[in-house]
């Protein structure tokens, strides 16, 4: 929570930013212009920081200084070399016009143009593919911004100067990765259900990683796939529980591009190498990915949305994700599809944690056969019982699944973590204590009454292959036994105090009078039918 700590001021700028937009559009439009413009003021500080780096071999004392450094460069006989340099090293170039310094100074001037901001997001998408199309979802000219040239142009302006207030001079990388993630689950938390497209909470999110990186936390070069990666957020975590996060190689795909492209934000503003990160823009079950050399990894962590629609063509049966089923996930629910699709890229020693809706657990048809051939081979590991109104796109209980691909035993532990979270508003949220007494049941691997239960593969046998959490943990409190003689007592004297209040009532009521004989008739009536 530290590094949250330190995000604090940068949080605040970044806040005050999505202020200036917050009424002109609802949070799933402005999280792209807000994220985007401050993605590109982190590649313009990042540029001018190594320029002057490469020039001076020293930090800038202000981004003002490192652009006339940069200028005055420019004029030098070896400009060329210096941005061949700058080329290999960021991967773009930037020109002194269109730093995000002289847009804020041209913002502070009222000679902020939006065609040149325009210029310089174009400019990066062409540099390298890594950035290809990046900032696509920025409409600088939407009529949402405003109406006319002016109010457009006018909101843009105010925006860059507000973000301008962000120190990214002086936050490390860890301070602005964390930053603009709490934005990214702010953005969730107003945009409700189009939040699933984008957004694991950090509870689900921490859980699912530190099961799949258990035992693999000092490898070098792990690497971690997330094939339903949303903002990559999930992904992400894996650098926060290994001892060389420098060299876990991340791979992922999401079908939503304008959520691609956010991850893709996202890995630059965690200081991912380009090296380190293959993502993907692309539909997980239609084609698979990825099919070159690396195939497999692990760690495979999916939040896939939940009983998506699915083609299920007959030709997926000779897919090689699927061939081994004999069937195919229904085309109502696409569940078991991403489910075998994750574990046909999981390594023979690695582990996966997929969240999916109970459902999955003991719907029959093809998914039981599915299920029963899973349990079969030893894939499932652990099933673990999640509290209902955890996500902000659903408000049904889900569960994860811990799957191996080759071990010796076949035993399933089931873990409810049903009841252990805080109420909250909107959503319920699991502390750090929940987290952790689910993390150690996990580990524990054993029985405890009305928490977890070791199922052997005959126990599951005689269930049928249904994997519901109740049938195997029984966390049914026995109420107190009720004492028939006390609660006769406490109805008498209950009867009794009742009786005396009436009639004090009924003293207290004939000692009214009036002159009016339709409310003394009243009254007697009402007397009348106290006394009954």
């Amino acid at each position: 929570m530290a590094e949250l700590e330190n995000s604090k001021d940068l949080i605040s700028v970044l806040w005050s930013g999505a202020d200036i937009l917050r009424s002109k559009m609802d949070a799933n439009e402005y999280k792209d212009y807000l994220l985007g413009i401050v993605f590109y003021k982190y590649l313009s500080d990042s540029f001018l920081i190594k320029v002057y780096d490469l020039l001076f071999d020293e930090k800038p004392e202000t981004l003002k200084i490192a652009l006339d450094a940069y200028k005055e460069a420019l004029q030098d006989e070896s400009a060329e070399e210096l941005k061949e340099e700058l080329q290999s090293s960021c991967h773009y170039v930037i020109e002194p016009e269109y730093t995000y310094t002289c847009f804020a100074e041209a913002a502070r001037n009222n000679s902020f143009s939006r065609e040149n901001l325009k210029k310089a997001f174009n400019n990066i998408e062409q540099s390298d593919p890594l950035f290809v199309d990046l900032f696509t979802d920025i409409d600088l000219y939407s009529n949402r911004l405003g109406t006319g040239d002016q109010k457009q142009s006018d909101t843009i302006s105010s925006l860059i100067k507000e973000i301008d207030k962000a120190d990214l001079l002086n936050s490390d990388a860890d301070v602005l990765g964390n930053a603009y993630e709490y934005l990214i689950g702010q953005f969730a938390s107003e945009t409700g259900k189009k939040a699933g497209e984008f957004y694991t909470p950090q509870a689900v999110s921490k859980i699912l990683t530190k099961i799949a990186i258990a035992g693999q936390e000092t490898k070098i070069g792990l690497s971690v796939y997330d094939p339903c990666m949303g903002s990559g957020s999930l992904l992400l975590n894996a650098k926060k529980y290994a001892t060389s996060p420098e060299n876990i190689r991340y791979y992922g795909q999401e079908l939503m591009t304008s959520t691609y492209n956010l991850a893709r934000m996202n890995m630059f503003l965690h200081g991912i190498s380009p090296d380190c990160q293959k993502l993907r823009n692309g539909d997980t079950l239609d084609g698979d990915w990825p099919t070159g050399e690396d195939t497999d990894f692990n760690m495979v962590l999916m939040n896939p949305p939940y009983s998506a629609k699915w083609s299920a063509a007959a030709g997926f049966l000779q897919d090689e994700r699927f061939s081994d089923y004999g069937v195919l996930a229904p085309k109502s629910k696409a569940d078991y599809a991403f489910l075998l699709h994750g574990l046909y890229h999981l390594k023979n020693n690695g582990t996966m944690a997929i969240v999916l809706p109970h459902g999955v657990l003991f719907r029959g048809a093809a998914e039981g056969k599915i299920r029963e051939k899973l349990l079969r081979s030893g894939n499932i590991y652990a099933v673990i019982g999640l509290p209902a109104n955890l996500f902000y796109n659903t408000s049904i209980p889900t569960c994860i699944l811990v799957l191996k691909k080759h071990r010796d035993g076949r035993d399933v532990l089931f873990i409810d973590a049903s009841q252990k979270f805080e109420k909250g508003k909107k959503q319920n949220a699991m502390t750090d204590e929940h987290i952790d007494s689910v993390l150690e049941l996990y580990t524990k691997r054993e029985t405890v009454e009305k928490e977890a239960y070791l199922a052997s593969f005959e126990d599951i046998e005689k269930n049928d292959f249904n994997l519901n959490i109740p049938r195997y943990v029984d966390n049914f409190e026995q109420e107190e036994e009720i004492d028939i003689n006390a609660l006769l007592t406490d109805m008498q004297n209950t009867d009794t105090e009742i009786a005396k209040t009436q009639s004090e009532l009924v003293s207290l009521l004939k000692d009214l009078t009036s002159d009016d004989e339709n409310i003394v008739a009243s009254l007697n009536s009402f007397i009348k039918m106290i006394e009954g």
